[in-house]
C-alpha cells in the first residue's frame, strides 16, 4: 500500500471538509468518519502484510498512523467541547474554555518526560515506544486507554496522537476565547473599507501560506477573526472564493495591487 498517497488523499479530503460552509460539530462528525475509515484501512493492511523491518514499523506508528489518529482525537475533542459549550452567558462560556485549557495543561505536565522526548526529537526509546512487541511491557499512562488492539497499537502511539492533537486543541480553544474577548475590538476603530472579495483573497493567502499559528488555525477561524477585527461581514466567503478562482484575468488582483502599491511606495522613498 502507498501510505503517502493514502494520507495525501486523506488530507485533501479533510481540507475540503474544513473549508465547507458547516459548523464545528458537523465538520467534526464528517472528519471523524474520514479518520476512522483511513485507520481501518491501515489496520487491515498491517494485519495482512505486516512490516519488512523494525524501522518500517517504527515509521508507521510514529508518523503515518499519527496523521489520521491525531485528527481523530482532535475532532472528537472539538465535538465534545462544542456539544457541551454553554449556549448563553459570555462569562460562563469563558469559564468553560478556561477549565478545558487547565485540563490540557495538566495533561502536558503529567506527560512532561514524554513531551520532552518528542519535542527534542529523540529516538533512543523508539523501539519500545513504537513497535508492538513492547505494548505490554510499558504501562499505559492514561486512564482512557482501557484497551489497545495489540495488532494495531504500540506502547506510546496513542499518547503521541493525544499529545499532537491537544496542541492543536489549545490553539482552537485560545481562538474561541479570543472571539469572546473580541480582540478588544470595542477599543479600536479599524474598519475594512475595501470589498469582500479583497478580504477573501487576503484570508486565503494567510491560510494557504500557514502564517497564522504556524498553520494550525483553520480557514474559518482566520476569517472569523479578521471579520471581528475589521468590523466587516463577509457572508459566504467560500462562494466568493469560488468566484475568485473563476476569474479570467488575475485571480489575485487585490494581492497584486498590494504588492504593486508597496513597491511604488518604496521606489518613491528611494528618489
Amino acid at each position: 500500500m502507498d501510505f503517502k498517497l493514502k494520507t495525501d488523499t486523506f488530507l485533501n479530503s479533510l481540507g475540503d471538509i474544513k473549508n465547507s460552509d458547516h459548523g464545528p460539530i458537523a465538520v467534526s462528525n464528517k472528519s471523524i468518519i474520514l479518520c476512522r475509515d483511513l485507520l481501518y484501512t491501515f489496520k487491515k493492511q498491517i494485519i495482512k502484510k505486516g512490516f519488512s523491518t523494525e524501522h518500517e514499523e517504527i515509521q508507521f506508528f510514529k508518523q503515518v498512523k499519527q496523521i489520521p489518529l491525531t485528527h481523530l482525537i482532535y475532532y472528537t475533542e472539538i465535538r465534545s467541547f462544542e456539544i457541551q459549550f454553554p449556549k448563553a452567558n459570555k462569562e460562563a462560556q469563558k469559564k468553560h474554555i478556561t477549565h478545558k485549557l487547565k485540563k490540557l495543561n495538566r495533561f502536558f505536565l503529567y506527560n512532561i518526560d514524554f513531551g520532552h522526548y518528542m519535542e527534542s526529537q529523540q529516538s533512543h526509546f523508539d523501539v519500545q515506544y513504537y513497535t508492538r512487541n513492547y505494548l505490554d511491557n510499558i504501562p499505559i499512562t492514561s486512564t482512557k486507554f482501557y484497551f489497545q488492539d495489540p495488532d494495531f497499537c504500540t506502547a506510546r502511539d496513542m499518547l503521541l496522537g493525544k499529545y499532537k492533537a491537544y496542541k492543536l486543541l489549545i490553539n482552537y480553544l485560545q481562538n474561541r476565547l479570543n472571539k469572546l474577548n473580541n480582540f478588544n475590538n470595542d477599543q479600536n476603530d479599524l474598519k475594512w473599507t475595501a470589498n469582500k472579495t479583497a478580504l477573501t483573497e487576503l484570508i486565503y493567502a494567510l491560510y494557504c501560506n500557514r502564517v497564522i499559528n504556524n498553520g494550525n488555525s483553520d480557514l474559518k477561524e482566520i476569517a472569523d477573526s479578521l471579520q471581528n477585527l475589521f468590523h466587516f461581514e463577509l457572508g459566504n466567503f467560500y462562494k466568493t472564493f469560488s468566484e475568485i478562482k473563476a476569474r479570467k484575468n488575475s485571480r489575485t488582483k487585490f494581492l497584486d495591487d498590494l504588492s504593486t502599491g508597496l513597491i511604488t511606495h518604496m521606489n518613491k522613498m528611494d528618489e
